[in-house]
């Protein structure tokens, strides 16, 4: 069986104010053509379809073109919400639009009820994982406790027993998690909980294939383990990495092989850096001038009206820092100091700091379970 894995497709957002929804278009239109062209009998989607819970209208209508493309050609889509979306929202009409072969995977207690998809080999079973806020799910699941590995273990576990029943039936796992050693970016939403965001890709042992989603970078965790990627750059942390999808053949064995096919890129993303007189007439810098793009300048005092003079030769320039060439040692900016930092940590630095003293075991434990009442809250508005 031939699969399109993707994800992370994070419709309606932008890109520092500038709008990707033509972006985010053309990566669908190029999408559907490979699904015609490639005889690919299958598209996996492993999460945050949209960006944000209620997303724009021009999204939605994005959405609805591309359900009614893929449904046009007979290909079934298995789809998941992530962390971006709001569940009941994307899961609306599931049982009833599952009639024209799409299928929502939104619902915790759904996801040991795969869809099923026959080839020349046999059948085809697709978990949905969508992305489980720990807090809100663990006890409907039967989780040992309300972490990101606990949560997944329950849901893998009924997966694996389902999978059970259905001997010489293959497997195919959609899921939106952080798996542990996998490389992150800039652009996607901590999902820490417990303080542990990450799973060890053990928690999925049982399925043929796993079609990952969360990370925006695309990368192989094993041979049978991957994540696609987001298909746009969302931060410049991820100019420097190819945008893809994964077209995967499973086997009537259960083996797998995976070819990485590019996305389409509308405007390349990159970061410049040097002093604004030669940034402004350096030939050299002519192939940077139709990009978007983060310049760093140099100059050891602030250029007057910088972004404006940039903007003649770069019309597209998104992002404008400056970093003298001779800096202090200790001369850092907040960005950097937090960088990399998840909120736990950054609240426990700042205590330590409005204190003069070192957090405690016991002021940072209600540390952490306050920004767990807060994500948790958050995530219930977002599901309602």
């Amino acid at each position: 069986m031939r699969i399109l894995h993707t994800s992370d497709w994070h419709l309606g957002r932008s890109l520092h104010r500038e709008s990707l929804i033509k972006a985010q278009r053309a990566f669908l239109e190029a999408l559907v053509d490979l699904v015609r062209t490639k005889n690919i009998e299958v598209v996996a989607v492993a999460g945050d379809v949209f960006d944000r819970a209620i997303p724009p209208l021009d999204a939605i209508d994005l959405f609805t073109w591309v359900l009614e493309e893929l449904a046009g050609l007979g290909v079934p889509l298995i789809m998941i919400s992530g962390n971006h979306d709001s569940p009941r929202r994307l899961g609306v009409n599931a049982r009833l639009i599952e009639r024209a072969g799409i299928h929502l995977r939104t619902d915790p207690s759904d996801c040991a009820r795969p869809a099923v998809v026959e080839d020349e080999h046999g059948p085809v079973a697709f978990y949905g994982l969508p992305y489980f806020e720990p807090a809100l799910v663990h006890v409907s699941l039967g989780a040992e406790a309300a972490s990101h590995q606990a949560v997944l273990t329950a849901a893998m576990d009924r997966v694996r027993a389902d999978l059970a029943a259905r001997p010489g039936t293959r497997s195919v796992v959609l899921a939106h998690a952080f798996v542990t050693d996998a490389k992150t970016s800039d652009s996607e939403r901590d999902i820490s909980a417990g303080g542990v965001p990450s799973v060890p890709a053990a928690v999925f042992t049982g399925a043929d294939y796993v079609a990952l989603g969360h990370l925006h970078r695309c990368q192989t965790i094993s041979d049978r383990i991957r994540y696609s990627g987001s298909p746009i750059a969302y931060s410049f942390s991820e100019a420097p990495y190819d945008k893809a999808m994964w077209l995967v053949d499973l086997g009537a064995d259960g083996g797998v092989t995976a070819e990485k096919i590019p996305c389409p890129v509308t405007r390349p993303l990159h970061h410049i850096t040097g002093n604004l007189k030669d940034l402004l007439k350096d030939p050299d810098h002519t192939r940077f001038e139709q990009c978007w793009l983060h310049v760093s300048l140099t100059d050891p005092d602030r250029p007057y009206m910088a972004m404006e003079q940039l903007r003649q030769r770069f019309p597209h320039i998104l992002k404008l820092t400056f970093t003298a060439e001779e800096q202090p040692a200790d001369d850092t900016t907040f960005r950097s100091r937090v960088e990399g930092r998840t909120d736990h940590e950054i609240a426990v630095d700042f205590l330590s700091y409005a204190t003069h003293s070192h957090a405690t075991d016991t002021e940072q434990q209600l540390l952490l379970q306050g920004l767990e009442e807060v994500r948790t809250a958050a995530a219930e508005r977002e599901a309602s």
